[in-house]
């Protein structure tokens, strides 16, 4: 079997960008070159990594199978420019559910790349599913998320704990009402976020424990909107107690109290093949130092 770099570079790289002419255009080879390599490859393994779906090229279920240990063949060979395979350096490709990116990370990648000025940190924010998405693409090196999540190929582990509050505007009905009784809840409109977002899976399931039906008045990508939403007497939402610190402290929004099991753990992801990379461990040290400790 003779299989090269450059024909595995082409398929990982087909895979991460979804197009072939734009894996051709990164490794700076024509696309009918690209094609052809394709070809090779495929004949080489005996079977086909990619198929063509109208105009998209879209990977088989074998070319998902052995896209880790391509990923892996791929990191081991570019390791070698680089002597000492401990030293961290470079690029560290992230992607994070909002809650995390806006709150936890920027401090962390502050401290991350102090520590380490020959690295650094590209972060791309997204709901849950977007995370997984691009971990699974090979898009992203390192996710964090937010609600619970299960993936077949890819290592999901618990973080920190967090919870979410549902809250209001201080001049709603509610805001002198709380603790609040389950019917309640079913009776408000509620501003919540998208479908996808670890916020309203863990919004969802607890609402659905206790056998609610709530009304969904708006979904939101931005928790600046939900919050300016709710302040403007939409509705009530619910969103991570982090998000909403300061203006409950200003007295701009107001917590309500419920029998909700809103509590949580964020969780990191990476592929098994990644999780000894030195940047990437670098970066999970400063996860795990303690909150207070930040």
């Amino acid at each position: 079997m003779n299989i090269s770099l450059r024909q595995l570079h082409l398929f990982e790289a087909t895979v991460r960008l979804g197009r072939l002419g734009l894996a051709a255009e990164e490794q700076a080879i024509s696309q009918s070159a690209a094609s052809q390599a394709i070809k090779e490859l495929e004949r080489a393994l005996g079977y086909k990594v990619l198929d063509r779906i109208g105009r998209e090229l879209v990977v088989t279920e074998a070319g998902q199978a052995i896209l880790p240990r391509v990923r892996q063949i791929l990191s081991l060979s570019d390791s070698l420019t680089q002597p000492d395979d401990r030293r961290i350096a470079g690029t560290l490709r992230i992607a994070a559910s909002v809650t995390i990116a806006s709150y936890l990370l920027p401090n962390m990648i502050a401290q991350f790349c102090r520590q380490h000025p020959e690295a650094d940190a590209k972060l791309e924010i997204t709901n849950t599913e977007g995370v997984l998405s691009r971990l699974e693409k090979g898009q992203a090196q390192l996710g964090m998320i937010e609600g619970p999540a299960l993936h077949p190929s890819l290592d999901i582990v618990p973080w920190r704990s967090d919870s979410l509050v549902v809250f209001c505007a201080p001049e709603h009905p509610l805001a002198r009402k709380s603790p609040l009784d389950t019917r309640t809840l079913e009776t408000q409109d509620w501003i919540v976020r998208e479908a996808g977002s670890g916020t309203r899976a863990v919004l969802d399931a607890a609402l659905q424990a206790q056998g609610l039906r709530p009304r969904i008045a708006l979904e939101l990508t931005r928790h600046e909107a939900i919050k300016q939403s709710v302040r403007a007497g939409l509705g009530i939402g619910c969103l991570s107690s982090l998000t909403i610190a300061d203006e409950v402290a200003a007295g701009q929004l107001v917590r309500l109290e419920t029998s909700l099991n809103l509590t949580r753990r964020f969780a990191w992801v990476c592929s098994p093949e990644n999780r000894d990379n030195a940047l990437i461990q670098a970066l999970l040290q400063q996860l795990r130092t303690p909150p207070e400790a930040e």
